[in-house]
């Protein structure tokens, strides 16, 4: 059976995606073990010795004041977990609230956290059953740590709430049964520990991540196919071009474009054509979704500091016997990590539809109106570019920053905010609508491709034109467009369909 050995630092987005996405097991390394014990060892120590320490011996925020005697500290973490579950909505992903224990895992790891080391047991053991909480997805406001969200997180290990298991949602008492588990008993400290920390904005933020990624190959992709439609030049993405302006990301871009469109009879055939230059839907293709891919790098190293990093509060230092009652809680990185990186990939959304508005506008493209054969009796793609551009206009009400508000909490003991879960939840809602964009693009473009035969596209693009064929047919007649749309997501969202590609073109950049 194959493990990931956590040790607190070695967590990439790569690595946790495929943790999740392939039902890796976790073990923790031994020298993760004996920092745990480690810093167990000395809050013991202080609880012996009567310490007032936030959250161990005493009450939380406005409570901070309040001495907790030792009979109590177990019944405090308990406590704090069913007073805090107070989320509501839908339930997160699921893939999602794996993510969260997964990273929470890694943060206690670290062996700041103060926590046992039959906690760390237990919490592997249930991450390794494949019980995943459901967690509900409002109630964060991103400071304190995601505190309801964490709180589900671990309300169903102490046999509440509700979970899914075995392909079926249960009462999270008799999942635990099921999978051979008793319910989780909380010692001092713990319960604050396993709540009070960044992880569901942060695995909103990873799969939005992951999901940007593969847009930023794909949006080029897209884009390679409207230059064949379109019959655009090339000229543009000449690297001496980028050079001149040597942002990584545009360079990365325009020779992806250089690749996918290599030896393409329709570029050939038009050469030598009076238009003296394309518009910016074309042209500037590397500048536009050059400039999305720094913004990704950027982002994805915000997010692997944070998923390798401790996030609760106080932390302990077992070397110096100290402890900092702190706030590497706040969420503000993730809030503006997640805001920005919903603004750029909306971009990628925005020109899309550029692009796909000039493929249906037959006095811009030279293609046949709306891309069907006998227009007027038939209307074409013509609707299929408004479900576009409704998707672009509601990605510029999402794009609004959830960072720049901030509400007090807690008797204004925790008086400021950072709303990073409402960035990182609206974020992954953004990327959802940009994927519907390219797919339609690709719809639209894939189209165009069918007036331009005998000419072939680029070898790269054929090889996905002809992915595309085998399940989304040449539209001859009016059809029910969402569902071309649905299949042609099928297909441009496999992972098969980017890997054909990348074996001709070679692997695209990001």
């Amino acid at each position: 059976m194959k493990y990931f050995l956590l040790d607190g630092t070695n967590l990439t987005l790569d690595n946790s995606i495929g943790i999740i996405k392939n039902n890796i097991k976790l073990k923790l390394s031994v020298n993760a073990v004996n920092k745990i014990k480690k810093s167990r060892a000395l809050i013991n120590k202080w609880i012996e010795n009567d310490r007032v320490i936030y959250g161990i011996t005493t009450g939380f925020g406005e409570f901070k004041d309040v001495r907790i005697s030792k009979k109590d500290v177990s019944k405090l973490q308990k406590n704090l977990i069913l007073s805090h579950s107070a989320g509501v909505g839908d339930y997160i992903p699921l893939d999602i609230a794996k993510l969260m224990l997964l990273f929470r895992i890694n943060s206690l790891a670290k062996g700041y956290s103060g926590v046992r080391p039959e906690l760390m047991n237990y919490l592997i053991a249930f991450f390794n059953s494949g019980i995943v909480p459901l967690v509900p997805s409002q109630g964060s406001v991103g400071s304190s740590g995601d505190l309801a969200p964490l709180s589900h997180l671990v309300l169903c290990m102490l046999g509440k709430g509700k979970c899914f298991y075995n392909n079926r949602i249960h009462e999270a008492r008799i999942a635990l049964k099921s999978a051979g588990m008793h319910n989780l008993s909380l010692e001092a400290k713990e319960g604050l520990a396993l709540t009070n920390g960044t992880q569901m904005m942060s695995a909103f933020l990873a799969m939005s991540l992951f999901e940007a990624c593969r847009l930023s190959k794909l949006a080029d992709v897209s884009s390679a196919f409207s230059v064949e439609a379109l019959k655009a030049t090339e000229k543009a993405f000449a690297d001496e071009l980028q050079k001149a302006r040597p942002h990584k990301g545009q360079i990365k871009t325009a020779a992806n474009l250089r690749r996918l469109l290599k030896n393409s009879e329709i570029m050939k055939s038009h050469r030598d054509c009076p238009k003296v230059q394309d518009p910016y839907s074309t042209r500037c293709i590397p500048q536009v979704h050059g400039a999305v891919k720094d913004v990704v790098n950027f982002c994805k190293g915000i997010l692997e500091t944070e998923i390798n990093s401790a996030t609760d509060n106080p932390l302990i230092f077992p070397d110096s016997e100290m402890h900092i009652e702190g706030g590497n809680f706040h969420g503000q990185p993730l809030a503006f990590a997640s805001d920005f990186l919903a603004v750029a990939v909306s971009e990628l959304g925005n020109i899309s539809e550029r692009r796909i508005s000039r493929l249906v506008d037959g006095s811009l493209s030279g293609l046949p109106r709306f891309l069907t054969p006998k227009g007027g009796l038939n209307s074409g793609l013509m609707i299929a570019q408004y479900t576009a551009a409704s998707l672009v206009s509601e990605n510029k009400i999402l794009c609004h920053p959830a960072s720049v508000d901030s509400i007090p909490t807690s008797a204004n003991q925790e008086d400021h905010n950072s709303m990073g879960s409402i960035a990182a939840r609206k974020c992954l809602n953004v990327i959802e609508n940009v994927k519907k964009i390219i797919a339609i693009e690709f719809l639209c473009a894939s189209q165009g491709l069918e007036f331009h035969k005998p000419l072939r596209p680029s070898l790269s693009v054929n090889a996905g034109y002809k992915l595309i064929r085998k399940k989304v047919l040449c539209i001859v007649e009016d059809t029910v467009v969402c569902d071309e749309i649905e299949k042609i997501s099928e297909v441009v969202y496999d992972d098969k369909f980017i890997g054909n590609i990348e074996s001709v073109s070679g692997t695209l950049l990001v």
